[in-house]
């Protein structure tokens, strides 16, 4: 059985059993065995984890292109308002010698990757895009991450959505802040101005419209991670 449909499967029996206890009578006599079964669950999927092991699509595969889906937590599209806020900036911070607050013209003229690869989904569904972004291990390098920093938080504007990673996962080369998808800067529905991607994560953890990337000792949580779903998210 391919790795992730391993852990597919063991993410969906812990999705289901969270929701379950959620509806159930007495979800605290269920929170226990609950939260064991996530705690194995997330040792499984970090012992499998491998910076080398990359995500690729075949030769030829086409972008999913306008059926890939937008999803934002706002009652509307969110939309970075520079009237009200002022120039988008991304700020990198927390436990960081250096921290930075970049422009989206300062990511353009960072090192750039561009990568084809798979999005995937908690509800099951696959895409694939092209992202072009800043690999978030090169933006640790520049704000000097300092060695307790061993999680890092990803924060947006559409509605203070977050979702809190572990460092290694973060580090990993296909983990970029992208501000581009099949050639074109990100558009509105997709995260504009810019939004954290990786195939080696699910796509709710991969926080669009982004604003901050906080280096931190510990993690704190994230949107859908505090509403029951596996924290970890891998793919």
């Amino acid at each position: 059985m391919k790795r992730r449909r391993f852990i597919e499967l063991g993410g969906l029996m812990l999705s289901s059993a969270l929701l379950l206890a959620c509806d159930s009578e007495g979800p605290r006599s269920a929170r226990p065995a609950l939260r064991a079964a996530e705690k194995w669950n997330e040792k499984v999927e970090r012992a499998l984890f491998r910076h080398r092991s990359m995500d690729r699509v075949a030769q030829g595969t086409q972008v999913t292109g306008s059926a890939f889906p937008k999803y934002y937590v706002s009652a509307k599209v969110p939309v970075w308002n520079e009237a009200v806020r002022g120039p988008w900036l991304l700020e990198m911070s927390g436990l960081v010698d250096h921290p930075l607050h970049l422009s989206l013209d300062d990511l353009q003229h960072l090192p750039t990757v561009t990568q084809r690869v798979n999005h995937y989904c908690v509800e099951g569904w696959t895409a694939v895009a092209e992202w072009t972004g800043v690999r978030v291990s090169e933006l640790a390098r520049r704000a000097a991450a300092r060695p307790e920093a061993q999680y890092v938080d990803f924060v947006s504007f559409d509605d203070n959505y977050h979702e809190s990673w572990d460092l290694a996962s973060a580090m990993h080369p296909q983990t970029l802040v992208a501000y581009a998808m099949d050639g074109h800067f990100l558009g509105m529905g997709h995260g504009a101005p810019a939004r954290v991607h990786s195939p080696i994560k699910l796509g709710y953890k991969c926080t669009k419209y982004l604003t901050k990337v906080v280096f931190m000792a510990e993690r704190n949580g994230g949107y859908w991670s505090d509403q029951g779903y596996e924290w970890y998210g891998g793919t």
